[in-house]
């Protein structure tokens, strides 16, 4: 590998908390170790289009503490094709740039890894999703701050819920994982938790629901993964709900993009502070084709293919808590 003298940085997919202090980290590290850091805009649509801006230690002054991403986020269609592939590595090499930092999910990179094996180039990732769902570390960027947001909201519902005697399903983000609904409902109290790696089944869900009324709650919290299959959807269950339990007055409330904004959490900002000195390093000592990520509190590496391929596991110790806190 050639020694590197400029770095790209760029955010792809969804946005989450902690994206900027990532970014921050990146340009910064390249600052202390005095080589050059562009920032891509728009991820891989703007490296297609050549859509780069040179940053330095100021240019990122003020960012550590807001949500979202100032790189802006966005899919892109042409970088999956061979031909908009070979656009952005012609415009990466007109630009100086000689190695890159992408933080985002398991799309960002999937891209990243096709990238390196027809270019060559050298790549490290910063995992960057509310979901939690990327193999090789144990919090991805925003998880965190999401796990707060929800827990935040869901304590203001139960107010309503207690002062009305009413049912809440509350569905969270976790489209393919439950990591959100499981700690945000042990975190909020919640009577009960539907994720989709527990299938619970209606009939269950009722009977849980039955010996709540039956021990004496007036209220219920239920927290709902959006990719929970005990339902079609989180309407569906209140509508069944509604129909086999009419001594409930069931509300639904569906958090959706709230949990993503936001400042991030001091966990969410020290986290990507690591996360991006590792990544930089990593790439000057010749590195590539890695990501980024917590393991045991200590900073580690894991290949771009196993995170990608890994399944996260959810926390089987904390679904024993919940069974617990919901007798």
């Amino acid at each position: 590998m050639e020694k590197i003298k400029k770095i790209g940085v760029m955010t792809s997919g969804g946005d989450s908390p902690g994206m900027n202090a990532a970014i921050r980290s990146v340009v910064r590290t390249c600052a202390y170790y005095k080589i050059e850091c562009a920032g891509i805009y728009r991820g891989y649509e703007g490296m297609i289009e050549g859509d780069f801006i040179e940053l330095n230690a100021r240019s990122v002054k003020g960012i550590i503490n807001k949500g979202g991403t100032f790189l802006k986020s966005a899919r892109s269609k042409q970088f999956m094709t061979k031909e908009g592939r070979q656009k952005a590595y012609d415009a990466l090499k007109a630009a100086n740039i000689d190695a890159l930092v992408v933080i985002g999910g398991d799309g960002t990179f999937t891209g990243a890894l096709i990238f390196n094996k027809e270019f060559g180039f050298p790549i490290m990732g910063i995992p960057g999703t509310i979901d939690n769902d990327i193999a090789g570390t144990t919090h991805t960027l925003g998880y965190d701050t999401a796990l707060n947001n929800a827990v935040e909201v869901i304590d203001k519902i139960r107010d309503t819920a207690s002062s009305h005697n009413r049912l809440f399903f509350v569905e969270v983000m976790g489209r393919d994982v439950g990591h959100i609904a499981l700690n945000v409902g042990v975190g909020a109290g919640a009577e009960e938790i539907l994720i989709p790696e527990e299938d619970l089944g209606l009939e269950r869900l009722l009977e849980s629901l039955k010996r709540s009324k039956e021990s004496g709650k007036s209220s219920s919290i239920v927290i709902v993964a959006e990719g929970d299959k005990t339902g079609k959807n989180v309407f569906e269950l209140k509508d069944y709900v509604n129909e086999h339990l009419p001594e409930y007055d069931v509300r639904v409330s569906v958090l959706g993009h709230m949990q993503r904004g936001g400042s991030p959490s001091c966990f969410d900002r020290v986290l990507a502070s690591r996360m991006g000195v590792k990544a930089v390093e990593s790439l000057l000592d010749g590195k590539s084709n890695l990501m980024v990520g917590l393991i045991n509190d200590k900073i580690a590496v894991t290949p771009l293919s196993k995170a990608i391929k890994g399944q996260s596991k959810i926390n089987k110790e904390l679904i024993r808590v919940s069974d617990i806190m919901t007798t």
